[in-house]
């Protein structure tokens, strides 16, 4: 049986899964380089990263996976070394996300528990995640998607109040640097690769490519209010404020009374966080699958690779996160738009052959 994504649950991982990874280092980031103007740095991204969603959807309107629509128009071996470079770009791109579940949990949830003990049932999950296909996993974007829109709705409801929005002007204050802070924080934004590993999987419907971009639009609105309130609340000291969705809601006046009822919705978002931080190297090991064959022996084989890289990664960086997370956001940047903007644009134009020679 093929499993399929159906556009409610594409559309339900744009809005309200795809930002979730947006809302934990990234923001103190970004205040760090635009300081009251991390938002309009947010925006410019999101901008880019809408095309780049609707292009990726777009796509799916061939019936095509990656693999057979780089075939059928390339060649078989342009659709090998295609796809080869995306699962590269995929474990590149899965350490940011992997290391703030990491750094995440352990800092929020937990205070005593040694790093590896914590994080290793984490790996357990992410191998059992890879074995599967990614087509099944639309029914977890039905669960998963209004549980992160219910909590990060109540979350922000508990933190607005205490958010000085002025803080935020004057608008523009730090001219070129809103464009420096948006290059520096592209390691967040591929959310049109994700989408590119669908290919094949999702039921396309006339109009899904802008319904698409519209839904990862109200998604990115929503991470624009987060960051103003962010800033708003933290202001100066945003820039060390890590694990930023964790901490707006904390000063709101009723927890005095009732305690930490915030804490209900953050373990909500988290559950949600742990799925989307897997999302990249579920769609290598998918890929893997398209190229070279698909058994449960060959799944469990991609999986075992997959895992065993980024955890080898994981343990090796350990201690050097902030110079990897550097080497990343600042030398490396352009990797991320090359692969999650330029592919799918580039593979737009591309017919699709049966008689191609292969």
């Amino acid at each position: 049986m093929t499993h399929r994504i159906a556009p409610r649950q594409l559309l339900f991982f744009l809005a309200c899964l795809a930002p979730l990874g947006k809302l934990i280092l990234m923001p103190a980031q970004l205040a760090a380089e635009t300081k009251n103007d991390l938002w309009l740095s947010a925006l410019l991204s999101l901008a880019v990263e809408t095309l780049a969603v609707f292009a990726a959807v777009l796509l799916a309107k061939k019936g095509l996976s990656l693999f057979e629509l780089l075939r059928r128009s390339l060649g078989r071996a342009a659709a090998y070394v295609g796809c080869l470079l995306l699962v590269l770009f995929f474990l590149f791109a899965a350490y940011i996300p992997l290391f703030e579940q990491k750094l995440m949990v352990q800092s929020v949830f937990y205070d005593t528990l040694p790093s590896d003990l914590l994080f290793a049932p984490f790996f357990l999950l992410s191998l059992y995640l890879c074995v599967k296909p990614l087509g099944c996993y639309g029914r977890i974007f039905d669960i998963l998607g209004p549980l992160a829109a219910v909590a990060f709705f109540f979350l922000m409801i508990f933190s607005v109040g205490e958010t000085d929005f002025m803080a935020l002007a004057p608008v523009g204050v730090t001219g070129t640097k809103v464009l420096t802070g948006s290059l520096h924080t592209t390691a967040w934004f591929f959310d049109g690769a994700l989408v590119l590993a669908m290919l094949g999987k999702i039921d396309y419907q006339k109009g899904l490519a802008w319904k698409s971009a519209l839904a990862y639009a109200v998604g990115g609105a929503a991470v624009l209010l987060f960051l103003a309130v962010f800033y708003g609340i933290f202001q100066d000291i945003a820039p060390v404020q890590f694990f930023a969705f964790s901490k707006t809601a904390k000063y709101f006046p009723a927890i005095n009374l009732l305690g930490r009822i915030d804490y209900l919705f953050i373990y909500a978002m988290a559950l949600a966080m742990v799925f989307s931080s897997l999302l990249p190297l579920i769609s290598a090991a998918e890929l893997l699958r398209e190229s070279f064959g698909e058994s449960k022996l060959k799944s469990l084989i991609y999986s075992l690779v997959l895992n065993g890289a980024i955890a080898a990664l994981s343990s090796v960086f350990s201690f050097a996160f902030p110079a990897a997370e550097r080497l990343i956001t600042r030398t490396l940047f352009w990797v991320f738009p090359l692969f999650d903007v330029l592919l799918p644009l580039a593979l737009l134009p591309l017919r699709a052959r049966e008689g191609r020679r292969i």
